[in-house]
């Protein structure tokens, strides 16, 4: 079933209007008629079930029919710090992680980034990238929005990075120790508990230089690696969403 993100000004009572680019998604795409329902999420995360009463060209008038208690969000909120990639990788690692259960990410400008982002060339691309998102949200059936944050310098992102309670950075390097079980991705989820904040920290193409990895480890970041092989940098966050929803989700709770 179709879902739509909706703000607390859609609703009133039991009425939802839906407004914007959902009401062609649902007269166009969709092809809906009065008496079709739908889902509808809110921005504090709740969903419900609701039937459309009215349709017009600019807005859709649906009543709200029951709450549902369901929510497929990951146990614990993670944070992607994506190093900006080259061409539109960045595209891509947005729409498959908030796929894969992220809460939130954030461009930074890491030493070796080969495309470079100021405010300005950042704020031109926003409205694609959250496009991208809500249309991934609605797609997984995500009862929120993950939310992407301004392009940031690295040193900004370490401040950033105070109010987390686990702070893990993937390095290539520890990917090529047979033996470094402590920088074992699994054995640092271990000590993962639901409702903490999860910041990972992926480089670009070229990785997080060396003195990235010093400033890191000194803010309390741990190095893990991601298997033993070297993933591309728009490979990596969506290994580790994977990794975290089947160690959180699947395997800590299985008969």
């Amino acid at each position: 079933m179709q879902r739509y993100f909706i703000s607390k000004e859609q609703i009133q009572d039991q009425s939802i209007r839906i407004l914007g680019d959902d009401v062609h998604h649902m007269t166009k795409v969709m092809r809906n008629k009065p008496g079709d329902k739908f889902i509808c999420n809110t921005e504090d995360g709740k969903s419900a079930l609701c039937k459309i009463e009215e349709m017009h060209e600019k807005e859709v008038q649906a009543i709200i029919e029951v709450w549902l208690d369901e929510s497929v969000e990951l146990p614990v909120e993670v944070t992607i710090a994506q190093g900006i990639p080259k061409g539109d990788k960045f595209e891509w690692i947005l729409q498959k992680g908030t796929e894969l259960g992220a809460a939130k990410f954030i461009p930074f400008a890491a030493e070796r980034s080969v495309a470079k982002w100021d405010d300005q060339k950042f704020h031109k691309k926003a409205k694609r990238f959250e496009k991208i998102i809500k249309e991934a949200s609605e797609q997984s059936h995500r009862n929120r929005i993950p939310e992407l944050l301004p392009v940031m310098q690295f040193k900004a992102l370490l401040e950033e990075s105070e109010s987390y309670t686990v702070k893990l950075f993937a390095y290539e390097e520890e990917a090529k120790g047979a033996d470094k079980k402590s920088s074992l991705f699994a054995s640092a989820l271990d000590n993962v508990s639901e409702n903490d904040r999860v910041l990972l920290v992926i480089g670009p193409e070229g990785g997080i230089s060396a003195e990235e990895v010093d400033y890191l480890k000194e803010s309390g970041f741990q190095a893990i690696r991601l298997g033993k092989r070297i993933l591309r940098t728009e490979t990596a966050a969506l290994y580790a969403l994977a990794s975290i929803s089947y160690h959180m989700e699947e395997f800590r709770y299985k008969d």
